[in-house]
């Protein structure tokens, strides 16, 4: 059994066959989430894997499918890491997936530089706005604009955190994308893959994938475009297939 709090619900992660509580008021995750676990490469044996802004944990929880390594997820919000922890002890990860409640720019510091193979983020993407303008909730607020970090606190800590020749993996939108390119390199994060998300074709991509090696040399590919939609409205099949894993 697992307890739900106010209007908690427990959704299926159903590629994975696994189960994540969720809340419209506080934090559900969005595809961004979803395809970013799918973008990231991981270490298949064993290694260590953090995940910053971490939400409900759902990165970690899809991450887990694909590795034996050890998980270790940060999120600041003490609503959003209790749900993730709750999440992790329900489907029995708590051995290879833990969670942290803290500022990912004290992980450094306290889990240790250059110590993890992989970081992943889903950072907040939008600038902190006047306080007239911000969402009046505060959780979504938090995760939503850079409040409490930065991108530039994001890059930074995840090059602290990884060691040499480590891999970070974002997603974040495309206006952001030389913002995004810049800091990785004044970083030490060389950009290695790129990959652009459009809701269908013919629209403007909204969403962008892009992972860089720490100390890496210079050579970034553009992966093939991933869309989201067809022209039925329908989830392509490759959308779909992460989304609920082999369908045959």
């Amino acid at each position: 059994m697992i307890e739900l709090n106010n209007d908690e619900r427990l959704d299926y992660l159903l590629a994975e066959d696994l189960r994540i509580i969720q809340s419209p008021s506080v934090f559900a995750f969005s595809l961004d989430a979803v395809l970013l676990a799918r973008f990231t490469y991981l270490p298949i044996q064993k290694g260590n894997i953090i995940d910053l802004c971490s939400g409900n944990g759902v990165i970690p929880l899809l991450l887990s499918n694909k590795t034996k390594a050890n998980i270790t997820g940060v999120e600041i919000q003490k609503r959003l890491y209790d749900m993730a922890k709750r999440s992790i002890s329900y489907n029995g990860l708590e051995e290879r997936l833990k969670m942290i409640h803290g500022d990912l720019k004290d992980m450094p510091g306290e889990l240790g530089y250059n110590k993890f193979d992989v970081v992943t983020c889903n950072p907040p993407y939008f600038l902190s706005p006047s306080p007239d303008v911000i969402n009046d909730n505060e959780h979504l607020a938090i995760a939503r604009h850079e409040i409490l970090c930065t991108l530039e606190d994001v890059i930074r800590t995840s090059s602290q955190l990884l060691r040499q020749g480590g891999k970070a993996a974002f997603v974040h939108r495309p206006e952001r994308l030389m913002d995004i390119l810049t800091l990785m390199r004044e970083y030490r994060l060389e950009p290695k893959r790129l990959r652009f998300v459009y809701p269908k074709a013919g629209k403007e991509a909204n969403t962008i994938l892009v992972e860089g090696i720490k100390n890496g040399n210079a050579s970034l590919k553009v992966l093939p475009p991933l869309f989201v939609y067809n022209e039925k409205n329908e989830y392509t099949s490759e959308v779909r297939e992460i989304l609920y894993g082999n369908e045959e």
